[in-house]
């Protein structure tokens, strides 16, 4: 599943007349960038969610011939659900029985999405995040064995699950910073029937941290662009032409 509704708000002026998913990065939408790397990977089933000018991408995935794979679109027009409201409404489009790849439209990276998949599939895990250490003021906390634990912003002190986890347990705990790709279990998808119909995919992974095996994925030479921001989007620019040149 591709997270293609967002309304793009840190990418304005570039935003009020497209959708994030068709800013541009190397002459490409991002969109583009993560269908290619997608169906590159062996992916044959994808459902891509809009919200914001939802109009505009469902043009251009039927201009692409839906990128010559079986391509569902899920219509948020009428409420953005957020991360994890629009998984749920996307549901009916899948496979009840296989994990699910998630991908935010706005994550450029050298991920082998294939082997990615085939370890969530391979382990005894309920979720699998890449993650990754970089300075931010928002981590997801892990302890040895790479289990999630809670979250904390290391600005704010703010800890959750705010009920159980205690600021001595956090301290012990990994920080490692969410990439946004991330693989769901078949296991816990019936929870979301207790998800109320808009939340933040986060959310549902701290509600249930401490009774489902959700796990941190490293890898290494990981490199990754959260093309969100204007200046990233710069930044992708350049590592793009860096590499078409070399």
């Amino acid at each position: 599943m591709v997270f293609a509704a967002g309304l793009g708000t840190r990418l304005k002026p570039l935003t009020d007349t497209m959708p994030k998913a068709l800013v541009e990065v190397g002459g490409k939408p991002l969109l583009w960038h993560v269908l290619t790397k997608l169906k590159q990977a062996g992916f044959e089933h994808v459902v891509v969610n809009v919200h914001h000018f939802s109009q505009q991408i469902v043009d251009y995935i039927e201009a692409n011939n839906h990128f010559g794979i079986d391509l569902d679109v899920s219509d948020e027009s009428g409420m953005l659900l957020e991360t994890g409201g629009g998984i749920k409404k996307a549901l009916p489009l899948f496979d009840a029985n296989s994990p699910i790849l998630i991908h935010n439209v706005d994550i450029l990276s050298n991920v082998d999405l294939a082997a990615l998949y085939d370890a969530a599939c391979s382990e005894n895990i309920d979720a699998m995040l890449l993650v990754s250490w970089r300075d931010t003021k928002r981590y997801l906390l892990f302890d040895e064995q790479r289990m999630l634990k809670g979250w904390t912003n290391i600005e704010t002190g703010e800890l959750k699950p705010h009920d159980v986890l205690t600021p001595t347990e956090a301290q012990q705990l990994i920080r490692l910073a969410f990439s946004g790709i991330h693989v769901l279990s078949p296991s816990v998808l019936p929870l979301f029937d207790d998800m109320p119909e808009r939340f933040g995919i986060m959310d549902f992974y701290l509600k249930y941290c401490r009774q489902f095996r959700f796990k941190g994925k490293e890898i290494d030479g990981l490199h990754l662009i959260d093309v969100g921001k204007l200046d990233t989007l710069a930044k992708a620019e350049a590592e793009l032409a860096k590499h078409a040149s070399t």
